[in-house]
């Protein structure tokens, strides 16, 4: 059986404090006077709700849109967001992981040294905002991956701002902060590489590699190009489920990491099976029109990867958490995939699929010939044995370097005093059409 990826573990609590440095302060208004039952009432929730996400329990509810709110200013710039969400100052957690499955503001950017799960999926509202050389005040939307990107020009900020089930409350976050939601514009995907692109053989390789939340620095990439059996590294290029902010991972990152002889297997965390799939614990946007969503993701993916400089002709993974098998879901999940394989296909990109051996892998090899294949399928079985070959994947399917196991989870090595958590990939992929 394939492997039911373990929860991530909770965060660490983040006081909402204010910096020593007064860059940025939370005031939270005091209730109306006077305050009778009701009210008391709510404002008992919120604290319970604040106590409970302080605690890092995943899946807490969150305030509603009446509930108690605090004020986070942050280098002139005010934001009025729910009283329950920690405030995470990353110049005094440098090491804290920016993610977007659970609700919180992080403010600053982060450390060389995240410290980030190696499986975190999911998405909801949060708030990231850091300084930025801003030319001008902005605010665009990307429907598919639900989020919304801003920049003031005002004392320069950069703000990302994605949201799951509750487009409104990220809506109105923004706007306390003067920042025209109502104008933002969709960001159009792009269909070429927007710079430099790597060579064709950039998601190509053959031997180790690993998977991690958020792309190591390059501190961190140095240490284990030097130490580690590891030459290539998976990268979470977008999508509506991708859990963890990439901060470090641009375009010139690519092109270091390829020169210093590293190689990539891109993956895209599209809509889920089910909201509770795999490592979503309930928090993932799910599959509820097949053939639409999986083109949409495919043309997203490839806006994504073309601006890192991944160019035609590169294997582009969609991500599938783990489900059962059966009936309405096997339907979803192949008519999604299908929808991104040829989508993929059209726009000059090779198609990958990652899933387990007892659920993506057991539905695809079961419908071979009466569906469109994924190029290159990545597939998990945490049995710690790093090859390619494995019982639940017929001979004859992807049989021309077309496979990548992932062999073992959430482990935690570390090479040149570095330390990541990381999941263990064997690669077999080729250059092939």
């Amino acid at each position: 059986m394939g492997p039911r990826r373990p929860a991530a573990a909770p965060a660490p609590a983040f006081a909402a404090r204010p910096s020593p440095t007064e860059e940025y302060a939370i005031s939270t208004p005091r209730p109306p006077h006077p305050a009778g039952h009701r009210r008391l009432r709510r404002a008992l929730t919120a604290l319970s709700a604040c106590a409970v996400l302080a605690a890092g329990v995943t899946g807490a509810a969150r305030p509603s849109a009446d509930d108690a709110t605090k004020t986070v200013t942050y280098r002139g710039h005010t934001f009025t967001v729910p009283a329950g969400w920690p405030v995470v100052d990353l110049d005094q957690e440098p090491t804290a992981c920016v993610r977007f499955d659970r609700h919180a503001v992080y403010l600053g950017t982060p450390g060389e040294l995240q410290d980030c799960p190696a499986r975190a999926v999911g998405r909801t509202e949060a708030l990231w905002v850091q300084p930025a050389v801003a030319t001008k005040a902005s605010v665009t939307e990307e429907p598919t991956a639900r989020v919304y990107r801003a920049t003031a020009t005002n004392e320069g900020i950069s703000v990302t701002a994605p949201y799951g089930e509750d487009r409104a409350e990220i809506q109105r976050v923004l706007r306390s902060a003067g920042l025209p939601v109502a104008a933002a514009r969709a960001r159009e995907p792009a269909r070429e590489p927007t710079t430099r692109a790597v060579p064709a053989d950039a998601t190509a390789y053959q031997g180790r590699g690993f998977d991690a939340c958020t792309a190591p620095s390059q501190t961190a990439m140095n240490a284990w190009r030097a130490g580690s059996p590891y030459r290539a590294v998976g990268v979470y290029i977008g999508g509506v489920n991708r859990a963890c902010a990439q901060a470090k991972l641009t375009a010139e990152w690519v092109q270091t990491q390829y020169a210093n002889g590293w190689r990539f297997f891109p993956l895209y965390v599209g809509p889920q099976p089910a909201s509770g799939a795999g490592s979503c614990q309930n928090s993932c946007a799910s599959i509820n029109d097949p053939a639409s969503q999986g083109k949409g993701a495919a043309e997203d993916a490839v806006a994504q990867a073309a601006a890192l400089g991944f160019a035609k002709g590169s294997v582009l993974y969609n991500d599938v958490e783990q489900y059962t098998p059966g009936g309405t879901l096997t339907t979803r999940v192949l008519g999604y995939l299908e929808a991104w394989t040829e989508r993929l296909h059209e726009l000059g990109y090779r198609s990958g699929a990652y899933g387990s051996v007892s659920s993506l892998v057991a539905d695809l090899v079961a419908h071979a010939g009466k569906v469109t294949l994924p190029d290159v399928i990545h597939f998990a079985h945490w049995n710690d044995e790093n090859t390619t070959a494995h019982t639940a994947v017929p001979a004859h399917l992807w049989a021309g370097h077309q496979r990548i196991h992932q062999y073992a989870g959430n482990k935690t090595e570390t090479y040149g005093s570095v330390t990541i958590n990381i999941d263990r990939d064997q690669l077999d992929v080729g250059t092939g059409a």
